[in-house]
Protein backbone atom coordinates (compact mmCIF):
# COMPACT_ATOMS: atom_id res chain seq x y z
CA UNK A 1 0.00 0.00 0.00
CA UNK A 2 1.84 3.11 -0.87
CA UNK A 3 2.48 6.01 1.53
CA UNK A 4 1.18 9.15 0.31
CA UNK A 5 1.10 12.80 1.88
CA UNK A 6 -0.92 15.80 0.94
CA UNK A 7 0.21 19.63 2.15
CA UNK A 8 -1.85 21.99 2.12
CA UNK A 9 -1.20 24.84 4.65
CA UNK A 10 -4.64 25.81 5.52
CA UNK A 11 -8.10 24.70 5.35
CA UNK A 12 -10.58 27.92 4.14
CA UNK A 13 -14.70 26.13 3.89
CA UNK A 14 -15.22 27.87 0.44
CA UNK A 15 -12.22 27.54 -0.63
CA UNK A 16 -11.52 26.18 -4.57
CA UNK A 17 -8.40 23.54 -3.43
CA UNK A 18 -9.45 22.62 -0.07
CA UNK A 19 -12.78 21.00 -1.83
CA UNK A 20 -10.73 19.34 -4.33
CA UNK A 21 -8.91 18.06 -1.80
CA UNK A 22 -11.54 16.73 0.46
CA UNK A 23 -12.76 14.87 -2.60
CA UNK A 24 -9.53 13.10 -3.55
CA UNK A 25 -9.13 12.33 0.08
CA UNK A 26 -11.95 10.37 0.14
CA UNK A 27 -11.98 9.00 -2.90
CA UNK A 28 -8.08 7.40 -2.47
CA UNK A 29 -9.43 6.06 0.75
CA UNK A 30 -11.62 4.24 -0.56
CA UNK A 31 -9.04 3.08 -2.92
CA UNK A 32 -7.02 1.79 -0.04
CA UNK A 33 -3.78 4.23 0.01
CA UNK A 34 -2.45 5.05 3.30
CA UNK A 35 -2.71 8.86 3.37
CA UNK A 36 -1.49 12.05 5.50
CA UNK A 37 -2.42 15.44 5.56
CA UNK A 38 0.16 17.75 6.70
CA UNK A 39 -1.94 21.16 7.38
CA UNK A 40 -1.89 23.86 10.45
CA UNK A 41 -5.09 22.85 10.58
CA UNK A 42 -8.40 21.02 8.60
CA UNK A 43 -11.71 20.63 9.90
CA UNK A 44 -13.14 17.51 8.40
CA UNK A 45 -12.48 14.18 9.28
CA UNK A 46 -11.80 11.28 7.60
CA UNK A 47 -9.86 8.00 6.84
CA UNK A 48 -6.75 9.62 6.53
CA UNK A 49 -4.54 10.95 9.26
CA UNK A 50 -3.62 14.98 9.78
CA UNK A 51 -0.27 15.71 10.34
CA UNK A 52 -0.47 19.12 12.35
CA UNK A 53 2.48 21.61 11.15
CA UNK A 54 1.62 25.10 12.87
CA UNK A 55 4.95 26.98 13.17
CA UNK A 56 4.90 30.94 14.60
CA UNK A 57 3.82 33.12 12.06
CA UNK A 58 5.59 36.54 11.77
CA UNK A 59 3.96 38.13 8.62
CA UNK A 60 3.21 37.06 5.37
CA UNK A 61 6.97 35.76 4.20
CA UNK A 62 7.09 34.34 7.60
CA UNK A 63 3.58 32.22 7.65
CA UNK A 64 4.60 30.46 4.09
CA UNK A 65 9.04 30.08 4.66
CA UNK A 66 8.28 28.36 8.02
CA UNK A 67 5.39 26.21 7.35
CA UNK A 68 7.29 25.05 4.14
CA UNK A 69 10.69 24.08 6.41
CA UNK A 70 8.60 22.02 8.62
CA UNK A 71 6.47 20.62 6.08
CA UNK A 72 9.24 19.25 4.68
CA UNK A 73 11.18 18.31 8.01
CA UNK A 74 8.02 16.11 8.63
CA UNK A 75 7.88 14.50 5.50
CA UNK A 76 11.87 13.37 6.13
CA UNK A 77 10.94 12.15 9.35
CA UNK A 78 8.23 9.90 7.73
CA UNK A 79 9.70 8.66 4.46
CA UNK A 80 6.73 8.51 2.49
CA UNK A 81 6.37 7.16 -0.59
CA UNK A 82 5.51 10.42 -2.05
CA UNK A 83 5.03 13.45 -1.42
CA UNK A 84 1.90 15.65 -2.97
CA UNK A 85 2.04 19.28 -2.29
CA UNK A 86 -0.63 21.74 -3.23
CA UNK A 87 2.13 24.25 -2.04
CA UNK A 88 4.79 25.98 -3.70
CA UNK A 89 7.16 23.73 -1.48
CA UNK A 90 10.88 23.02 -3.37
CA UNK A 91 11.31 19.19 -2.07
CA UNK A 92 7.94 17.49 -3.10
CA UNK A 93 7.69 14.81 -5.38
CA UNK A 94 4.51 15.66 -7.07
CA UNK A 95 3.06 19.43 -7.14
CA UNK A 96 -0.20 19.91 -8.33
CA UNK A 97 -1.06 23.72 -9.54
CA UNK A 98 -4.10 24.48 -8.61
CA UNK A 99 -3.38 28.27 -7.89
CA UNK A 100 -1.81 28.39 -11.09
CA UNK A 101 1.44 30.52 -11.95
CA UNK A 102 2.14 32.81 -9.55
CA UNK A 103 4.58 34.61 -12.21
CA UNK A 104 1.30 35.09 -14.32
CA UNK A 105 -1.10 36.35 -12.02
CA UNK A 106 1.64 39.23 -11.30
CA UNK A 107 2.12 40.20 -15.23
CA UNK A 108 -2.31 39.75 -15.91
CA UNK A 109 -2.45 41.94 -12.27
CA UNK A 110 -0.43 45.01 -14.06
CA UNK A 111 -3.24 45.37 -16.16
CA UNK A 112 -5.44 46.79 -13.81
CA UNK A 113 -3.47 47.90 -11.05
CA UNK A 114 -2.81 51.44 -10.84
CA UNK A 115 0.86 52.05 -11.88
CA UNK A 116 2.03 52.73 -8.20
CA UNK A 117 0.52 49.62 -6.85
CA UNK A 118 1.86 47.54 -10.04
CA UNK A 119 5.10 48.61 -9.60
CA UNK A 120 5.28 47.96 -5.69
CA UNK A 121 4.23 44.39 -5.88
CA UNK A 122 7.56 43.84 -7.87
CA UNK A 123 9.33 44.75 -4.48
CA UNK A 124 7.40 43.14 -2.16
CA UNK A 125 9.05 40.83 -0.19
CA UNK A 126 5.96 38.48 0.05
CA UNK A 127 5.47 38.65 -3.67
CA UNK A 128 9.50 38.16 -4.13
CA UNK A 129 9.41 35.00 -1.64
CA UNK A 130 6.73 33.04 -3.90
CA UNK A 131 8.12 33.85 -6.94
CA UNK A 132 11.81 32.57 -5.67
CA UNK A 133 9.75 29.55 -3.91
CA UNK A 134 8.03 28.29 -6.89
CA UNK A 135 11.26 28.86 -9.79
CA UNK A 136 13.45 26.52 -6.55
CA UNK A 137 10.67 24.19 -6.92
CA UNK A 138 10.41 23.78 -10.30
CA UNK A 139 13.89 23.59 -10.88
CA UNK A 140 14.10 20.83 -7.96
CA UNK A 141 15.24 17.73 -9.28
CA UNK A 142 13.71 15.84 -6.68
CA UNK A 143 10.64 16.98 -8.51
CA UNK A 144 9.20 14.40 -10.59
CA UNK A 145 5.54 15.35 -11.74
CA UNK A 146 3.20 18.45 -12.05
CA UNK A 147 -0.53 17.83 -11.79
CA UNK A 148 -2.19 21.01 -13.84
CA UNK A 149 -6.05 21.16 -13.77
CA UNK A 150 -6.22 22.95 -17.09
CA UNK A 151 -4.21 22.90 -20.53
CA UNK A 152 -3.84 26.54 -20.09
CA UNK A 153 -1.97 25.90 -16.77
CA UNK A 154 0.46 23.25 -18.50
CA UNK A 155 1.24 25.43 -20.99
CA UNK A 156 1.86 28.72 -18.68
CA UNK A 157 4.15 26.03 -16.93
CA UNK A 158 5.86 25.29 -19.93
CA UNK A 159 6.48 28.92 -20.48
CA UNK A 160 7.85 30.23 -17.76
CA UNK A 161 9.90 27.46 -16.63
CA UNK A 162 10.72 25.41 -19.48
CA UNK A 163 9.47 22.03 -17.75
CA UNK A 164 9.84 19.09 -19.98
CA UNK A 165 5.99 17.96 -21.23
CA UNK A 166 6.09 14.63 -20.00
CA UNK A 167 6.42 15.82 -16.62
CA UNK A 168 3.04 17.80 -16.72
CA UNK A 169 -0.36 15.65 -16.38
CA UNK A 170 -3.42 17.31 -16.85
CA UNK A 171 -6.24 15.87 -14.98
CA UNK A 172 -9.28 17.85 -14.20
CA UNK A 173 -11.44 18.52 -11.35
CA UNK A 174 -13.73 15.67 -10.20
CA UNK A 175 -16.96 16.67 -9.33
CA UNK A 176 -20.18 14.47 -7.70
CA UNK A 177 -22.99 15.08 -9.95
CA UNK A 178 -25.51 13.94 -7.90
CA UNK A 179 -24.84 16.32 -5.46
CA UNK A 180 -24.96 18.95 -8.02
CA UNK A 181 -27.65 18.57 -10.42
CA UNK A 182 -30.65 20.21 -12.47
CA UNK A 183 -33.10 18.68 -9.50
CA UNK A 184 -31.91 20.72 -7.29
CA UNK A 185 -33.85 23.22 -9.11
CA UNK A 186 -36.77 22.10 -6.82
CA UNK A 187 -35.53 25.01 -4.37
CA UNK A 188 -35.69 28.06 -6.46
CA UNK A 189 -38.91 29.63 -5.54
CA UNK A 190 -38.48 29.03 -1.63
CA UNK A 191 -34.85 30.28 -2.05
CA UNK A 192 -35.60 33.21 -4.16
CA UNK A 193 -38.73 33.92 -1.76
CA UNK A 194 -35.90 33.80 1.66
CA UNK A 195 -33.20 36.19 0.07
CA UNK A 196 -36.19 38.43 -1.50
CA UNK A 197 -35.29 37.68 -5.40
CA UNK A 198 -37.87 37.84 -8.08
CA UNK A 199 -39.63 34.18 -9.00
CA UNK A 200 -39.09 35.57 -12.58
CA UNK A 201 -36.36 37.41 -12.45
CA UNK A 202 -32.90 36.09 -14.29
CA UNK A 203 -30.38 35.87 -11.67
CA UNK A 204 -27.01 35.04 -12.52
CA UNK A 205 -24.65 33.44 -9.35
CA UNK A 206 -21.33 34.78 -8.63
CA UNK A 207 -19.08 32.58 -6.44
CA UNK A 208 -16.15 32.61 -4.77
CA UNK A 209 -13.68 34.94 -2.40
CA UNK A 210 -11.50 37.20 -3.55
CA UNK A 211 -13.58 39.94 -5.49
CA UNK A 212 -10.90 41.99 -7.25
CA UNK A 213 -8.88 38.52 -8.62
CA UNK A 214 -12.43 36.91 -9.66
CA UNK A 215 -13.86 40.21 -11.23
CA UNK A 216 -16.94 41.14 -9.56
CA UNK A 217 -16.21 45.19 -10.88
CA UNK A 218 -16.69 44.29 -14.20
CA UNK A 219 -19.93 41.95 -13.53
CA UNK A 220 -21.57 44.99 -11.85
CA UNK A 221 -20.80 47.56 -14.64
CA UNK A 222 -22.15 44.63 -17.01
CA UNK A 223 -25.19 43.86 -14.79
CA UNK A 224 -25.73 48.25 -14.98
CA UNK A 225 -26.39 47.17 -18.62
CA UNK A 226 -29.31 45.12 -18.44
CA UNK A 227 -32.63 45.05 -17.92
CA UNK A 228 -34.26 45.49 -14.42
CA UNK A 229 -35.28 41.81 -14.47
CA UNK A 230 -31.96 40.68 -14.39
CA UNK A 231 -30.31 39.78 -10.97
CA UNK A 232 -26.94 39.02 -8.89
CA UNK A 233 -26.19 36.69 -6.20
CA UNK A 234 -23.07 36.78 -4.39
CA UNK A 235 -21.55 34.20 -2.88
CA UNK A 236 -18.61 34.35 -1.25
CA UNK A 237 -16.68 37.16 0.99
CA UNK A 238 -13.88 40.09 0.67
CA UNK A 239 -12.13 42.23 3.05
CA UNK A 240 -13.55 45.22 0.74
CA UNK A 241 -16.86 43.95 0.26
CA UNK A 242 -18.03 47.67 1.19
CA UNK A 243 -16.28 48.90 -1.80
CA UNK A 244 -18.36 46.64 -4.20
CA UNK A 245 -21.69 47.33 -2.33
CA UNK A 246 -20.63 51.37 -2.82
CA UNK A 247 -19.86 50.66 -6.48
CA UNK A 248 -23.50 48.36 -7.10
CA UNK A 249 -25.35 51.63 -5.16
CA UNK A 250 -23.24 54.47 -7.75
CA UNK A 251 -24.53 53.04 -10.20
CA UNK A 252 -28.41 52.18 -8.62
CA UNK A 253 -27.87 48.90 -9.36
CA UNK A 254 -28.20 47.55 -5.42
CA UNK A 255 -31.70 46.58 -5.55
CA UNK A 256 -30.97 43.71 -7.40
CA UNK A 257 -27.41 42.75 -6.09
CA UNK A 258 -27.46 40.05 -3.50
CA UNK A 259 -24.37 39.69 -1.35
CA UNK A 260 -24.90 36.52 0.84
CA UNK A 261 -21.70 36.25 1.82
CA UNK A 262 -20.43 32.37 2.89
CA UNK A 263 -22.43 29.79 2.29
CA UNK A 264 -22.66 25.65 2.81
CA UNK A 265 -26.27 25.03 0.75
CA UNK A 266 -24.11 25.63 -2.62
CA UNK A 267 -26.05 23.18 -4.75
CA UNK A 268 -29.32 24.92 -3.46
CA UNK A 269 -27.86 28.10 -4.47
CA UNK A 270 -27.11 26.67 -8.07
CA UNK A 271 -30.56 25.63 -8.20
CA UNK A 272 -32.14 28.82 -7.72
CA UNK A 273 -30.01 30.39 -10.49
CA UNK A 274 -29.94 30.52 -14.22
CA UNK A 275 -26.57 30.89 -15.04
CA UNK A 276 -22.76 31.60 -13.73
CA UNK A 277 -21.09 34.36 -14.36
CA UNK A 278 -16.90 34.66 -13.38
CA UNK A 279 -15.28 37.07 -15.66
CA UNK A 280 -11.50 35.89 -13.61
CA UNK A 281 -8.79 38.07 -14.10
CA UNK A 282 -6.95 34.51 -14.05
CA UNK A 283 -7.88 31.60 -12.21
CA UNK A 284 -6.56 27.79 -13.45
CA UNK A 285 -10.11 26.01 -13.53
CA UNK A 286 -12.43 27.14 -10.44
CA UNK A 287 -14.31 24.21 -9.01
CA UNK A 288 -17.43 26.78 -9.13
CA UNK A 289 -17.38 25.93 -12.83
CA UNK A 290 -17.79 22.55 -12.35
CA UNK A 291 -20.06 22.50 -9.81
CA UNK A 292 -22.42 24.85 -11.93
CA UNK A 293 -22.12 22.76 -15.28
CA UNK A 294 -23.08 19.71 -13.10
CA UNK A 295 -26.03 21.38 -12.23
CA UNK A 296 -27.05 22.10 -15.50
CA UNK A 297 -26.24 26.17 -15.60
CA UNK A 298 -24.79 27.76 -18.42
CA UNK A 299 -21.52 29.84 -17.63
CA UNK A 300 -19.79 33.08 -18.59
CA UNK A 301 -15.87 33.26 -17.92
CA UNK A 302 -13.15 34.78 -19.19
CA UNK A 303 -10.12 33.46 -21.36
CA UNK A 304 -7.60 34.00 -18.48
CA UNK A 305 -9.61 30.75 -16.79
CA UNK A 306 -8.88 27.40 -17.55
CA UNK A 307 -12.60 26.31 -17.33
CA UNK A 308 -12.77 28.14 -20.89
CA UNK A 309 -11.81 24.21 -22.04
CA UNK A 310 -15.08 23.05 -21.13
CA UNK A 311 -17.08 25.79 -21.88
CA UNK A 312 -16.57 26.87 -25.46
CA UNK A 313 -19.45 28.88 -27.08
CA UNK A 314 -22.33 26.13 -26.81
CA UNK A 315 -22.33 25.78 -22.98
CA UNK A 316 -22.06 29.64 -22.14
CA UNK A 317 -19.35 32.14 -23.20
CA UNK A 318 -15.72 32.87 -22.75
CA UNK A 319 -15.15 37.17 -22.83
CA UNK A 320 -11.77 38.67 -22.32
CA UNK A 321 -11.61 39.81 -18.52
CA UNK A 322 -12.07 43.52 -19.65
CA UNK A 323 -14.73 43.12 -21.90
CA UNK A 324 -17.75 44.78 -20.30
CA UNK A 325 -19.91 45.29 -23.30
CA UNK A 326 -19.18 41.78 -24.50
CA UNK A 327 -19.69 40.21 -21.20
CA UNK A 328 -22.98 42.42 -20.84
CA UNK A 329 -24.11 40.73 -24.33
CA UNK A 330 -23.41 37.58 -23.34
CA UNK A 331 -25.72 38.03 -19.98
CA UNK A 332 -28.04 39.34 -21.93
CA UNK A 333 -28.23 36.37 -24.35
CA UNK A 334 -28.84 34.00 -21.46
CA UNK A 335 -31.92 35.99 -20.64
CA UNK A 336 -33.86 33.73 -23.23
CA UNK A 337 -34.69 30.36 -21.28
CA UNK A 338 -34.82 28.18 -24.15
CA UNK A 339 -31.18 29.56 -24.95
CA UNK A 340 -29.72 29.00 -21.26
CA UNK A 341 -31.79 25.80 -20.76
CA UNK A 342 -29.73 24.55 -24.08
CA UNK A 343 -26.53 25.37 -23.08
CA UNK A 344 -27.01 23.85 -19.43
CA UNK A 345 -28.05 20.56 -21.17
CA UNK A 346 -24.93 20.76 -22.62
CA UNK A 347 -22.98 22.11 -19.63
CA UNK A 348 -24.28 18.86 -17.86
CA UNK A 349 -23.22 16.65 -20.39
CA UNK A 350 -19.44 17.92 -20.29
CA UNK A 351 -18.83 17.42 -16.72
CA UNK A 352 -20.65 14.02 -16.09
CA UNK A 353 -17.77 11.60 -16.86
CA UNK A 354 -15.64 14.01 -14.53
CA UNK A 355 -15.95 12.22 -11.02
CA UNK A 356 -14.30 11.33 -8.44
CA UNK A 357 -13.59 7.64 -8.91
CA UNK A 358 -12.29 8.63 -12.41
CA UNK A 359 -9.99 11.54 -10.51
CA UNK A 360 -8.73 8.57 -8.07
CA UNK A 361 -8.03 6.85 -10.87
CA UNK A 362 -6.01 8.97 -12.60
CA UNK A 363 -4.12 9.79 -9.82
CA UNK A 364 -3.60 6.57 -8.78
CA UNK A 365 -2.18 5.90 -12.66
CA UNK A 366 0.28 8.71 -12.17
CA UNK A 367 1.23 7.39 -8.34
CA UNK A 368 1.74 3.94 -9.67
CA UNK A 369 3.87 5.21 -12.41
CA UNK A 370 6.14 7.38 -10.24
CA UNK A 371 6.65 4.17 -8.07
CA UNK A 372 7.46 1.63 -10.75
CA UNK A 373 9.94 4.42 -11.53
Amino acid sequence: MPRLALIRQNYRPDGGAERFISRALHALAERGVELSLITRQWQEQGDFRVLTCNPPIWGRVSRERSFAEHAIRICQQESFDLVQSHERIPGCSLFRAGDGVHRRWLDIRKQFLPRWKSGWQEYSRYHRYVLHAERAMFEDARLRAVICNSEMVKGEIIQYFSLPEDKIHVIYNGIDSEQFHPRNRQHRQILRAQLGIPEAATLFLFVGSGFERKNLWLVLDALNELDLDVHLAVVGRDSAQGKYLHRAQRLGIDARCHFLGVRQDLPSLYGMADALVIPTWYDPFPNVILEAMASGLPVLTSSNSGGRELIGQDAGAVVAPDDRQGLAEQMHAITDPDRAHRMGTIARSRVEHLTPAQLSSQLLSLYAQLLES
